[in-house]
């Protein structure tokens, strides 16, 4: 039988949800379901040049890159033995296809019941009567969308699946799904909302199926029942490109959103995330995109994940304004932190990026960083700036990692007196404003972390040594206007 070895578990991939009886019979003719569309995006090389960018789909590149296979042969699945490096297309809409099926689409927990059954199946494929095969076997689950729904369904409905079958999954990578339901026009999805099945994201039904607490406002969270580490989230932040029902879903939507999902709905609760300009399907989307298929593999197969929060120590006001302040008038403002993360050598994609223009930068009051009292805190409520998983293997000279990390810090404007401050204010004025270029070697007892701020001086220096703390590496910031933060990082080996 085929050997097992962590962290090239068989991939499934679960897709999202289709709408109409034309999108469903679309699907089923699909026999990789969209895993196999790729993408072709034009940019502008140095010399002014237009060039290509192909990207070839998670699929294909899964298969060069990491030698996949999928579990297709002579005009069917497989049913023998199977490699375990399979991706397998989780076929659910097959039933709703009158040629292959009842003409009926499942419901959320007939299809997670159906995802359970594949998983029992693929592992008696890969690993036949071999003891130690079976003892090492597990899947990864990949979804786009509503796919992501039929995932957390099967983790968490104990009428679905016990503790053992849920110890079959090792990761859990998400495109685009929603969460915590779907808004439309600043309004969740009504339940009464049957046809076509649209009320699977309304938070109410949403209970039900994902066996939270009756009663609950939120349904991101896994409820206990999987490890949030173990779960990536990726989310788009494009809402222009997405082109379903003639723009109306874009429209409804609106900005903050994938042109579908809202940006805050987009993610579990305690779960990694990473942020790109893409929106929910279609040429720009999610999932046939470079920035998508980087971050799915370094979660899956890397070693090192680094976590960056910023602790504000003070965020400055203009002169005038801090005369208003100084005068005894009320000053509130509230500050956008802009975060992109890019390994090095990426010179088409970043890692993940926060940012005002696409509306996704994070954004949080004078009050909630500094003024804990008048926001009712115990805690500064600090950015996180990214979650990232990087690749030692990848790394083609030494054993240095490197990385850059663009970050800006904006305020969304200042009110005196609940007036807002024009007189002076200067549209795109920055607190601060620098590139980082970080690089983390691995030691006996931990890692060297250095840093440089390269807007000002080359990347190719040595840096400066980050402080440790014996838990976090820390990094000075400051402005010659007066904003003063220390970037906390933290690095872990990643799971495996």
């Amino acid at each position: 039988m085929a050997a097992v070895s962590a962290p090239f578990f068989p991939i499934i991939y679960v897709r999202g949800y289709a709408m109409t009886p034309a999108e469903i019979a679309e699907a089923v003719s699909s026999p990789y379901m969209g895993f196999n569309t790729g993408a072709t995006k034009l940019r502008q090389a140095w010399d002014g040049q237009v060039r290509r960018h192909v990207f070839e789909s998670p699929l294909v590149r899964l298969m060069k890159d990491c030698g996949y296979r999928d579990v297709y042969a002579d005009g069917s699945e497989i049913v023998g033995t199977l490699p375990a490096r399979s991706v397998v297309i989780y076929r659910y809409y097959d039933s709703a296809d009158r040629d292959l099926g009842d003409g009926k689409a499942l419901s959320i927990v007939a299809a997670a019941q159906g995802l359970r059954e594949l998983i029992v199946q693929l592992r008696a494929q890969v690993c036949g009567a071999d003891a130690q095969a079976l003892a090492q076997f597990k899947v990864h689950l990949v979804a786009h969308s509503m796919g992501g729904l039929v995932c957390r369904c099967f983790l968490q409905n104990d009428t679905v699946s016990t503790p053992g079958d849920r110890a079959l999954v090792d990761k859990v990578f998400t495109y685009a799904t929603p969460h915590n339901g779907i808004e439309m026009a600043a309004l969740n999805v009504p339940a009464a909302l049957g046809l076509w099945d649209i009320n699977n994201f309304n938070r109410k039904v949403m209970t039900e199926y994902l066996g939270l607490p009756t009663g609950s406002e939120r349904v991101d969270s896994l409820d206990g029942k999987f490890d949030p580490q173990r779960f990536f989230c990726f989310v788009g932040t494009n809402y222009r490109d997405y082109a379903a029902a003639f723009g109306l879903s874009r429209a409804l939507a609106g900005e903050m959103s994938d042109g579908l999902v809202q940006i805050e709905n987009a993610a579990v609760q305690g779960a990694p995330r990473a942020f790109a300009y893409r929106s929910h399907s279609g040429p720009y989307g999610v999932v046939n995109s470079e920035e998508g298929y980087q971050n799915l593999v370094r979660f899956l197969f890397g070693d090192l994940r680094v976590d960056g929060v910023l602790e504000v120590d003070a965020l400055p006001l203009p002169p005038s304004v801090q005369s208003a302040k100084d005068a005894g008038h009320e000053v509130r403002a509230s500050y956008y932190f802009e975060a992109t993360v890019a390994p090095r050598g990426a010179n088409h994609f970043t890692l993940s990026e926060r940012r005002c223009d696409t509306f996704s930068a994070v954004m949080r009051s004078f009050d909630e960083l500094l003024r804990l009292g008048k926001a009712g805190r115990e805690a500064p409520r600090s950015p996180v700036l990214f979650s990232v998983f990087l690749d030692t293997e990848k790394v083609t000279a030494g054993t240095t990692v490197v990385f850059s990390l663009e970050l800006a810090v904006s305020t969304t404007g200042y009110t005196i007196d609940h007036k807002l401050w024009l007189d002076q204010h200067v549209e795109g004025e920055y607190l601060f404003r620098d590139t980082l270029t970080l690089r983390a070697t691995p030691i006996q007892d931990g890692w060297n972390v250095r840093y440089l701020r390269t807007d000002e001086r080359w990347s190719e220096g040595v840096g400066t040594l980050a402080e440790w703390d014996g838990a976090y590496y820390w990094i000075a910031l400051s402005s010659q206007k007066g904003f003063k933060a220390r970037l906390r990082l933290e690095l872990q080996r990643n799971q495996s």
